[in-house]
């Protein structure tokens, strides 16, 4: 069991949402933030950095976001589902933009290949999340 999970099931607010899918997402959004956020700073150490201003911009701005949606999703008590909602598409915006983006500089720099995956998997959470919720 996972502390994500742990936590979730001793929450004293329980809603519809199942607990295992909700946990999935957040630990995503975790692992997001930090690929996205060591990706960048990767990129700051290359040389030729200024053709990975997109790719650190993408980075920075998934990684925010990523965050951000972590710990709304870890608030469960008077959740607002609208703002669950459109929290979990921006983030899952963010991630497909941050994904394409290190896509492109995957064949030169692991740590973007690395990054392009875990944004994919955060992007596929996020949806899972909002299939459930609807």
């Amino acid at each position: 069991m996972t502390t994500v999970t742990e936590i979730l099931e001793a929450h004293p607010v329980r809603d519809d949402i199942d607990d295992a899918v909700l946990a999935a997402c957040i630990q995503a959004c975790a692992e997001c933030t930090q690929a996205c956020t060591s990706c960048a700073d990767a990129c700051l150490g290359e040389s030729g950095v200024e053709h990975l201003v997109e790719c650190i911009r993408a980075d920075l701005d998934c990684a925010d976001l990523c965050s951000i949606t972590e710990r709304v999703l870890l608030r469960r008590t008077e959740a607002s589902i609208a703002v669950v909602r459109e929290t979990l598409e921006a983030c899952a915006v963010a991630c497909r933009a941050c994904a394409d983006e290190c896509a492109k500089h995957a064949d030169m720099h692991q740590h973007c290949r690395i990054c392009a995956d875990v944004c994919r998997r955060c992007e596929e959470a996020c949806r899972a999340l909002l299939d459930v919720i609807g």
